[in-house]
Order: structure tokens, then C-alpha cells, then sequence
């Protein structure tokens, strides 16, 4: 009985709280409908500068490729390579190619010229992938049999028929909400009534920590699943996309993520004596969870100690996990490894939630 009036005095100061209200519905609605549209790693958009010092019918048909290719904005062709690389230092652009002279003539011949591309590896990731383009088409120009071997082979794509870039991006995106939506908020709970002093009445009743921290998290484990819910809803409503494995494995994996970062955000908050300072905890922690997760960059091209992390990292294995159900369809089976660690987590992270809050603050 004693849990059921903590609970009603949770949810009457959520309900009370009208921007909290607000915030918890219009929140994962943004997320879910403006971030897959801007969290895009397909490189666009590469401005390129090309130099013919041939100009001859096969470099022009180059030229032309690179201009009607659809990753790049063609900014000209410039008179030399020192005038081209003035525009990559400036950045007016971002990747420069010069063909050589008697590049023709070689091509005639059977050798393969060398053309210089030269990005502007400021923003590395444009620059490498942008040379990588280039060096395709390059490549392809040059030995036209590469090309028609290309074009012979089939590409099957198995669980991302037309590579949709929302469809690899959605799932990560309910890890971000349910970080933000579950973690947090927990985290300014008990601050919020230190600073008030209305912790120091729940003190002297007798009412248990473990009874107290769990009237403290079972909200946000409802929150959670509405929030799960209504992002479920905006993927199938905006973007037509729906899970392709069982929707109680979703639920299942919301339930163990929310219990993590409750837990968390309730141990930041048992320690804090001000928002402010619960506030940058858990902000230093959240940035750390999120980057080394594989939300953005594969786990794998991390370097042997970062990739050490991920194994007590639960947002990674929430997200190898909701992509395997969502997007491949797996089964209880194929993410039992997952389940059983985003448990092993939770439960050390809620134990600890209970031991560290004590009733004479």
C-alpha cells in the first residue's frame, strides 16, 4: 500500500508539471521526425574542381562524368593545379582532379595514367569518401573493362532493399530518446525535492529505500513505454517503415534500457546536491554512452582499448539489438546474448540505485 501512495504522489508531481507533460510527448515527435532526415552518413553534395591539361576527347568525357554524377557540384574547370588548390585552401571547394597531359595517348596505348586527386581533408570523412568516388570513376573511365565487369555483377541487398539511410537510423534513434526521455529526468527527481526539502518529510517516514527508489523508477518505466510507442508509431505513420521481427522484443529491450538509465539517473541524483551538478554528470556520462555505442561509427573500427568499452556499455547492446529485431528480424534467440547483459546492467545499476540513497541526507 505504501508503494501505491508513493506512486500517485510521482505521477501528481508529473502531472503538475506542465512543461514535464509537454516535453514528454512532444519530445520523441522531433526526434522521430526531423532526425532521420539530417542524421544522413551519405556523403553529398562534394564540390570538385577538375583541370584538364589534356583536353582531349577522352578527358572531357571524364569531365563530363564528373559533372553529371550526382554526389558532386561540378565548380569548373580550372586553368591549373595551383589555381584549383587555391580554391580547396579557401574552401570554395572541396576536392580537386587534374589530368595529366598525353592522357589520352597513354589510354591509347594500354597504360593507365595517373591522375592526382586532391581533397581538402579538413573535414576528413567528405575528403576520403569524396576520393573514393572520384578514384571509381577514375578507374572506371580508364579501363573500360572494369566497367563492364561492374556492370555484370549483382548486387543482392538483403535486409535494406533500397538502401534507406531512415531505415538503419530509426531504431538508433529510440536508444537516443530513451537515454534522454529515461535518464535525465530521473536524474533531477530527488535533487529537485532536496533543493525543495520535501525529501526530508519522506526521511522521517518509515517507508523503505527500496520501496522509495522503486515508486521513483516505475514512472519512467511507463514513460518509457509510451515513448517506445509513440516512436513506433511515427516510424509507420511518417516513413512507412515497421519492425520486421516481434514487437514484444522491442518492448522487451525499451523495458531493460529504461531500467538502466533510471537506475543511473537515480544514482547521479543520489549523490548531486544541485540540478546543476546532476545535470553535467550525467551529461559527461551520456556523451560517453552515446559515442562509443555505434550509434554513428561501426564498434569495430574503434580502436582495441575503445572497443573494450562497449562490452559494459548497455546503449550498444540495445542498439545491435533493436537493429537485429527491427531490421532483420531476429528472434528472442538472436539477441539473447544482448537481453542478458542489458539485464546483468540493470539490475547492478538498480541494486546500486537502492544502496546509495540514504534517508539522512
Amino acid at each position: 500500500m505504501t508503494l501505491k501512495y508513493l506512486l500517485r504522489k510521482e505521477f501528481t508531481q508529473i502531472r503538475r508539471n506542465s512543461f514535464l507533460s509537454r516535453l514528454i510527448v512532444v519530445f520523441p515527435i522531433i526526434i522521430m521526425c526531423a532526425m532521420p532526415w539530417v542524421m544522413n552518413m551519405e556523403v553529398k553534395n562534394i564540390v570538385v574542381d577538375v583541370v584538364d591539361n589534356d583536353r582531349s576527347t577522352q578527358s572531357q568525357r571524364l569531365v563530363h562524368e564528373i559533372e553529371a554524377n550526382r554526389y558532386f557540384i561540378f565548380h569548373g574547370q580550372q586553368p591549373t593545379y595551383v589555381a584549383a588548390l587555391n580554391n580547396i585552401e579557401h574552401s570554395e571547394a572541396d576536392i580537386a582532379v587534374i589530368i595529366p597531359q598525353h592522357y589520352s595517348r597513354d589510354l591509347t596505348l594500354g597504360h593507365m595514367p595517373q591522375v592526382l586527386i586532391a581533397a581538402n581533408a579538413v573535414n576528413g570523412t567528405k575528403g576520403s569518401i569524396g576520393s573514393v568516388y572520384l578514384s571509381q570513376i577514375v578507374t572506371a573511365n580508364a579501363v573500360p573493362s572494369a566497367a563492364a565487369v561492374q556492370s555484370k555483377v549483382s548486387t543482392l541487398f538483403l535486409y535494406n532493399k533500397h538502401l534507406n539511410f531512415k531505415l538503419f537510423m530509426i531504431p538508433a534513434l529510440f536508444a537516443i530518446v530513451m537515454m534522454l526521455m529515461t535518464g535525465f529526468l530521473p536524474t533531477l527527481n530527488i535533487v529537485s525535492e532536496k533543493e525543495a526539502g520535501t525529501i526530508e518529510q519522506i526521511n522521517v517516514t518509515p517507508v523503505n529505500r527500496w520501496t522509495f527508489i522503486l515508486a521513483k523508477l516505475v514512472p519512467y518505466w511507463i514513460i518509457a513505454f509510451f515513448t517506445i510507442t509513440v516512436c513506433l508509431l511515427l516510424a509507420w505513420i511518417v516513413y512507412g517503415i515497421t519492425p520486421v521481427g516481434n514487437i514484444a522484443l522491442i518492448y522487451l529491450l525499451a523495458m531493460l534500457l529504461a531500467l538502466f538509465f533510471s537506475s543511473f539517473g537515480l544514482i547521479i541524483s543520489n549523490y548531486s546536491d544541485t540540478m546543476q551538478q546532476a545535470i553535467f554528470v550525467m551529461w559527461f556520462f551520456v556523451v560517453i554512452l552515446l559515442l562509443l555505442s555505434g550509434l554513428f561509427t561501426p564498434t569495430r573500427s574503434m580502436p582495441s582499448a575503445a572497443y573494450l568499452t562497449t562490452y559494459i556499455n548497455p546503449v550498444s547492446y540495445f542498439i545491435e539489438a533493436m537493429r537485429t529485431v527491427f531490421i532483420r528480424g531476429g528472434s528472442f534467440s538472436s539477441i539473447q546474448h544482448q537481453i542478458l547483459a542489458l539485464l546483468g546492467i540493470g539490475l547492478f545499476m538498480g541494486g546500486w540505485a537502492v544502496l546509495s540513497y540514504k534517508k539522512n541526507h
